[in-house]
């Protein structure tokens, strides 16, 4: 038992080494087209995984999430540009994440009280009093036009094209930088979530979803575990929306809407409800789908090219179609989503591998044809 635990570790070593070795050499090779969905998908994953905690392990439903990313985003830009305190850049972004946690402090009050569609209606009203802020606070925001975004710089290192810097023949920008410090991020989240929920407060939140009664029977704090579950939720999506600033370099209000945090709740039905590697994929073929049929909108057939108004459906809108298609699908034939599908197929090749095979020698049994009736009982 010992050594086949060894051995699954040692292989788990493995590919996760192997991963990370081909996400480090990719920027060499892929231009920046494809790099820019790499670092939009890193941090959607990011933001994904926190509200995964949030919905998927806590069973808190948000539709609030795009304000938290805002928060993060333009709290980023306003502590490390002009107007604002203009503070180094990776300090910035520091309080901006704690901005973000702390505007999820201030509202935990309510989701440590209300729960189910009444805590989505309440986190909705989030969005619009943010998006109203964002286009009536012109010297924080910018305004309807936005703000550009103030490039990121570590230990005099900047993660801008604004200096040269070639690797092995390869100029590298900012899209090739900024694939480093995604993964670097998107490691930290990974790692952390996946610790949070394979400790005791992961076991709690769990807990409290499928029964509050039995929870708070086995001493969980309710309240102060629901509180806790948003604050860490906003800290992520407060994260993600840094580096979504970093990636975009210029924020605008009209992004952070509803339909954002329509998008992240697609990520994690997709991916599945309170898995750190579904909310993952969920997230990488939600931001992935439209930006893909964009380029090659030209090659689908009924998708209209970006610009054209002959009447068909645009891009965006037709990746909107499928993945609510792809929603439909997974809520009826696979309501764990894709990690736990594909959780279901390891576990049947594994069965078949370690299956015994029958000795030698034996036959099935013979069963009686179909066609053959069945003697009648007789009447008592």
């Amino acid at each position: 038992m010992s050594e086949r635990l060894s051995r699954a570790g040692a292989v788990r070593v493995g590919w996760t080494s192997a991963i990370v070795v081909v996400l480090c050499a990719l920027p060499f090779y892929l231009d920046a087209f494809w790099l820019r969905i790499g670092l939009f998908s890193m941090a959607a994953a990011i933001g994904a995984v926190g509200l995964g905690l949030l919905s998927g392990t806590a069973g808190q439903l948000s539709l609030g999430h795009a304000f938290f990313l805002a928060v993060g985003a333009y709290g980023y830009v306003w502590l490390a540009g002009e107007p604002g305190p203009g503070l180094p850049t990776a300090v910035a972004a520091v309080l901006a994440v704690l901005l973000a946690g702390a505007a999820g402090g201030l509202f935990s009050p309510v989701a440590g009280r209300v729960r189910g569609i009444y805590l989505g209606v309440a986190t909705l009203a989030l969005v619009f009093l943010g998006h109203h802020v964002l286009l009536t606070a012109d010297s924080v925001t910018g305004g309807f036009n936005g703000r550009s975004v103030p490039p990121l710089e570590l230990g005099g290192f900047s993660f801008s094209a604004e200096s040269e810097l070639t690797l092995l023949g390869v100029p590298f920008g900012a899209e090739e930088r900024l694939w480093y410090l995604g993964i670097a991020l998107f490691a930290v989240t990974w790692f952390t979530a996946r610790g949070l929920l394979r400790g005791r407060p992961g076991r709690a939140l769990v807990a409290l979803r499928d029964s509050e009664t039995a929870a708070a029977v086995m001493g969980v704090n309710v309240s102060r575990h629901r509180s806790a579950a948003f604050v860490v939720s906003s800290m992520y999506a407060g994260l993600a929306g840094v580096m979504l600033a970093l990636s975009f370099r210029r924020v605008v209000p009209d992004y952070f809407g509803l339909v954002l945090s329509v998008d992240y709740l697609a990520m994690i039905v997709i991916g599945g409800l309170g898995s750190v590697a579904g909310a993952t994929a969920g997230a990488v073929f939600v931001t992935a789908l439209p930006l893909l049929m964009t380029r090659y909108a030209d090659q689908l057939p009924l998708v209209a090219a970006p610009g054209t108004t002959d009447g068909t459906v645009g891009p965006t809108e037709a990746a909107r179609y499928l993945y609510g298609a792809a929603i439909v699908l997974i809520l009826l034939f696979a309501p764990d989503g894709l990690h736990g599908l594909v959780r279901r197929l390891r576990a049947r090749l594994r069965r078949r591998r370690t299956a015994p095979p029958p000795p030698a020698g034996t036959t099935s049994p013979s069963l009686p044809p179909t066609s053959a009736a069945r003697a009648k009982e007789p009447t008592p």
